[in-house]
């Protein structure tokens, strides 16, 4: 496929005079910290000196997967849609959060297992995935579509900005497969309890998820590795990541889930990363790690393990923060104010 290109993100003359900018507010130097840092990556990824938000776009990207038939969830399969139903109707913690941050909510469908929900968007390839673990989840032909759907949406959103949720029963098993085949970990360095597994979930969890893998073995290109051992709603969202970076919105990643999809968004097109603020740390055990392979330091640290897109909700101010103060806080001189010495 051929995917859109990226602007530079890195614009050493443009960071510089940001730098000096926040260098030179009242303040001494540096002393708001990551805020700092996180407004210099906010004004790289617009291309301006002062960054601004607008119509910020949360999106739940919603799928149900065949690994959910074997049990390697706490929850049944029948959650997905029940969940889907309970967002567009206001009753999830990402509705709530939504609300109160004045973020514009979607819930892309992108094959949930059950017919289409009045609200939702239709971006459904199937109604769930194929079992991993006895094949690839699903056809080549499948992976492609879910990527220009996802690439698709984001043309038809408003805004600067994309936050990013997701909804999926078993979807912790797709994301530790994908992880486990992009940062070569051993696979119980790649798995967590998801919805909240016992002792004995997880060894059987662990034990259906070494059998994907062995039955995708031959799976080496990146969307070959997504159609193998992913889910809809994964590579959908890498989509609208590349679609995203290309048109310099901010993408704000949650947690687990949506790490999985920045990482295959970055395999097929490098670059994208730069473009992605990472929300907080998930309690979910592997993300630490996976966000140590990508070099990315979150914003929270909450122990938050929900998913939905909670995550990018609740660090949504800090962004806010981050491009006030950037634009409206007075420098040295125009404040009067005696700089050090």
């Amino acid at each position: 496929m051929k995917f859109p290109d990226l602007p530079a993100l890195a614009e050493p003359g443009l960071a510089t005079r940001v730098q000096h900018a926040l260098d030179h507010k009242t303040k001494p130097l540096g002393a708001l910290g990551r805020i700092e840092v996180l407004a210099l990556q906010l004004a790289l990824i617009q291309g301006v000196e002062r960054p601004a938000l607008r119509e910020p776009q949360l999106v739940v990207y919603a799928a149900d997967h065949g690994l959910s038939r074997r049990g390697v969830s706490a929850y049944p399969r029948e959650v997905t849609p029940q969940m889907v139903t309970n967002m567009l109707a206001g009753g999830a913690a990402v509705s709530v959060l939504a609300r109160q941050q004045g973020l514009a909510l979607s819930i892309a469908d992108c094959g949930v297992d059950a017919p289409l929900a009045v609200g939702a968007v239709d971006l459904r390839i199937a109604a769930g995935t194929a079992d991993a673990s006895a094949g690839a989840a699903m056809r080549s032909d499948q992976a492609q579509q879910a990527l220009r759907n996802g690439l698709a949406l984001v043309e038809r959103l408003p805004g600067n900005a994309l936050l990013l949720g997701e909804m999926g029963i078993a979807n912790t098993s797709s994301a530790s497969l994908l992880m486990q085949r992009f940062t070569g970990l051993p696979l119980a360095d790649c798995v967590g309890r998801g919805t909240g597994l016992d002792d004995a979930g997880l060894a059987r969890k662990l034990a259906i998820l070494g059998d994907a893998l062995a039955a995708n073995a031959s799976a080496r290109a990146p969307l070959e590795i997504a159609a193998a051992l992913g889910g809809f709603e994964i590579v959908t969202m890498a989509g609208s990541i590349i679609a995203a970076a290309a048109q310099r919105r901010v993408v704000v990643v949650d947690g687990f889930i949506t790490t999985a999809a920045v990482a295959l968004a970055e395999a097929l097109r490098p670059g994208v990363l730069a473009a992605c603020v990472f929300a907080h740390r998930s309690a979910e055990g592997p993300h630490a790690r996976w966000l140590r392979h990508l070099d990315a330091r979150p914003l929270l640290d909450l122990d938050l393990r929900l998913g939905e897109g909670t995550g990018a909700a609740l660090a949504w101010p800090l962004l806010t923060a981050a491009c006030a103060l950037l634009a409206d806080m007075a420098s040295f001189d125009s404040a009067g104010v005696s700089n050090r010495t």
